[in-house]
């Protein structure tokens, strides 16, 4: 992408996107397809795109019924749930929409669970309530006090949207780009120096960084007033996948932003059990073996990691037995599905989930999004922001043309 020139100055690109995930490839493709003369540069430090939260997570196409009505989450999921499966339908990737269960296998569940019935009918999801003879029909080996069925729910190849997207959007994609300064101009905009000692200047940044979000927001000079937690997800595969039809989940703790142990039938025709949810030794965790002091100090040094540990210890202390134990796993998995042995759970690639915490602790349970002088920031995207990322792509697209507009 050549240099152009606005008053004077040569810049590189309009808009500047950090972050080669889906969010910041449906950015930069909403972007183009708003303002088609706009010059849009991805900076991805991975040498492909795709490859943090992205490529490691269930593969679900998220329906939007667990999300407080009006929401973004909300909002977004059942909006992004149908485009996604356009998108998919229109470029050949491989997707279906497979219904899903969300089981109670406990009486105190219940009410969690008929009070889920009633924000999917808030939100505009189809949803049918079962009894356990009905479970049996979906899914014969399941076992569950009742359940209900959400139709709307699928399967995709995120990696895959995340490459259409990258090639539809136009905009100049460069890998191996790893961000590690950026002085930002009010007046001017955002000159961005990579670790090969690279200049990228730029009218307009957008922070679509996932793990690193607010380190790359606080290089710009905002303070986005949250930290990003690490929390890390770990999935088995089923050597028996013929136990599981579809897409099997538990009753959620309202309290969490996790969805708990469930079975996904992915697109490949195996099965994935998990995630469950422990504290990563390092934004980019996949294992109790991977630890960057840097990264876990500046964790631990965050207030809102103690309260989260004082207030919910119990909670993490039984995640952290089922990663260290696969027959405390298993027993998880057995309240679902009762055929499982521990023989039947096979290690697959673990997740790390970019989970916003304020200062006090609380856990950000909606997608956040800020801006700043020539800046706009994700910065909370997690799951279900796969499924949403083409309406978060627009609303960020159009914050950052706005941004662009204005000087």
């Amino acid at each position: 992408m050549r240099q152009r020139s606005v008053n004077g100055i040569a810049y590189d690109c309009d808009v500047l996107v950090i972050g080669g995930g889906i969010v910041g490839l449906s950015t930069a493709y909403a972007i183009t397809r708003a303002a088609p003369d706009t010059r849009v540069m991805v900076l991805e430090k991975e040498w492909s795109p795709a490859r943090h939260q992205t490529g490691r997570n269930s593969g679900v196409i998220h329906s939007g019924i667990y999300y407080r009505p009006g929401s973004l989450k909300a909002r977004y999921a059942v909006r992004g749930a149908a485009e996604m499966v356009k998108f998919c339908a229109e470029y050949g990737i491989a997707h279906a929409v497979t219904g899903k269960l969300i089981v109670a296998t406990e009486r105190g569940e219940l009410p969690r669970l008929h009070a889920l019935v009633q924000r999917g009918r808030e939100n505009g999801i189809p949803v049918r309530e079962l009894g356990p003879a009905q479970i049996a029909e979906y899914e014969p080996e399941v076992r569950g006090l009742a359940a209900i069925h959400v139709g709307t729910t699928g399967i995709c190849d995120f990696v895959g949207v995340a490459r259409q997207l990258a090639e539809a959007s136009g905009a100049e994609i460069r890998y191996g780009a790893e961000v590690v300064r950026i002085d930002r101009r009010a007046a001017l905009g955002v000159a961005v120096r990579l670790g090969d000692g690279d200049v990228v200047r730029a009218r307009v940044l957008v922070n679509c960084a996932g793990l690193h979000c607010d380190e790359i927001a606080r290089l710009a000079g905002d303070e986005p007033g949250m930290r990003i937690v690490p929390f890390r997800g770990e999935y088995y595969s089923l050597a028996r996948p013929e136990l599981v039809h579809g897409l099997v989940y538990p009753v959620p703790d309202p309290a969490f932003p996790f969805l708990g142990v469930h079975l996904t039938r992915g697109t490949d025709g195996g099965v994935h059990i998990g995630p469950n949810a422990v504290p990563a030794l390092a934004r980019e965790g996949y294992g109790w073996g991977v630890v960057r002091p840097r990264e876990l100090g500046a964790t631990l040094a965050w207030p809102g990691t103690w309260r989260i540990a004082r207030r919910h210890w119990r909670y993490g202390a039984g995640e952290l037995r089922r990663s260290v134990s696969k027959a405390a796993f298993a027993v998880a998995v057995r309240r679902l599905l009762p055929a499982v042995s521990e023989d039947d759970l096979v290690p697959a690639a673990a997740g790390v989930r970019a989970q916003a915490v304020l200062r006090d602790g609380t856990l950000v349970d909606d997608f956040l999004i800020r801006e700043g002088a020539r800046t706009v920031h994700v910065l909370n995207a997690p799951s279900p922001a796969a499924t949403a990322s083409l309406p978060i792509g627009r609303e960020v697209g159009r914050r950052a043309l706005g941004a662009l507009g204005g000087g």
